[in-house]
């Protein structure tokens, strides 16, 4: 859902990196920024400046390690047999 205007700070970041696989421009509008996608990249280059993040573009905020990957990680502990439990 797109936001009504635009958002700043943690909240912009957090935009973005949830939509940073749609787009910029898909981005841009759901963060508030309708079609102007240089004013959001400008937005997003300070909130995440602001944040002591360097970013070149919204490309960096996407999710390289997607849940599906995460989940598949670790070891699982169980007993050898039922008997013990």
């Amino acid at each position: 859902m797109a936001s009504s205007s635009p958002l700043t700070g943690v909240i912009l970041v957090d935009c973005a990196r949830a939509n940073a696989s749609e787009g910029l421009a898909i981005a841009a509008e759901r963060c508030g920024y309708g079609n102007d996608t240089a004013r959001f990249q400008t937005a997003l280059r300070t909130a995440c400046s602001d944040m002591n993040v360097e970013i070149e573009g919204l490309s960096d905020l996407e999710d390289d390690d997607p849940a599906a990957v995460r989940a598949e990680r670790g070891m699982n502990v169980a007993p050898d047999t039922p008997s013990d439990l």
